[in-house]
């Protein structure tokens, strides 16, 4: 068989049309979490609070987005009057159950002065849009009731905050733990996951066989 070969114009042509498309077209970077506010799975309660009093200590300069988690659940008014005058980005809530696991809920709340008094019906209506008969649409459902009803369900909340004022915020009554990331952190780009009020020696799931 006969190899046919182009002309050299041509291949030349070619790679240059290759060439352009990759320039204009160039490929999507993606999306890499590598922060995280709040403790790991199976982490030691105690290295958390210490590695979260740490992350205080040494910051310096401009806002940073931090994790404020509380020692019990608090109503949103109290979650309101945090000092310091931190900016409320996202509440967390979770109803409390004894020994059931109930879903927590991140809400979003914008710049506005109504977004976090309504946060707590926010996180009701997107319980209640669990479905079914099972045990899990049965704790979400009690879950909406208690939230719709303006129950103590916020069990931490991510802030923006200057680092001369987490010290004050740190110490503030009910607050558990304050953790702040480092300055370059962006919003969207990091997970959170609070340290809840039933996490006492290691950070694992507790007890899920009591009645919603």
């Amino acid at each position: 068989m006969r190899r046919v070969s182009l002309p050299w114009a041509a291949t030349a042509a070619l790679l240059l049309a290759v060439l352009a498309a990759g320039l204009l077209t160039p490929p999507r970077p993606a999306t890499v979490r590598t922060d995280t506010l709040g403790p790991d799975h199976g982490e030691a309660v105690a290295g958390y609070l210490a590695r979260a009093q740490a992350s205080v200590e040494s910051a310096t300069g401009e806002p940073r987005w931090a994790l404020v988690s509380f020692t019990a659940p608090v109503p949103v008014e109290q979650a309101a009057a945090l000092p310091g005058d931190p900016r409320i980005a996202q509440v967390l809530f979770r109803v409390p159950i004894e020994r059931v696991q109930t879903p927590l809920v991140a809400v979003d709340v914008p710049e506005h002065p109504e977004a976090l008094r309504r946060a707590p019906a926010v996180a009701a209506g997107r319980l209640r849009q669990a479905a079914g008969a099972d045990r899990a649409a049965r704790v979400a459902a009690v879950s909406a009731d208690r939230l719709a009803d303006g129950c103590a369900c916020v069990v931490g909340v991510v802030v923006r905050v200057a680092p001369a004022a987490a010290t004050e915020l740190a110490a503030a009554p009910g607050v558990r733990a304050v953790e702040l990331l480092p300055p370059d952190a962006v919003a969207g780009a990091f997970s959170v996951n609070p340290l809840l009020p039933e996490h006492v020696d290691v950070v694992a799931p507790g007890p899920d066989d009591g009645e919603p």
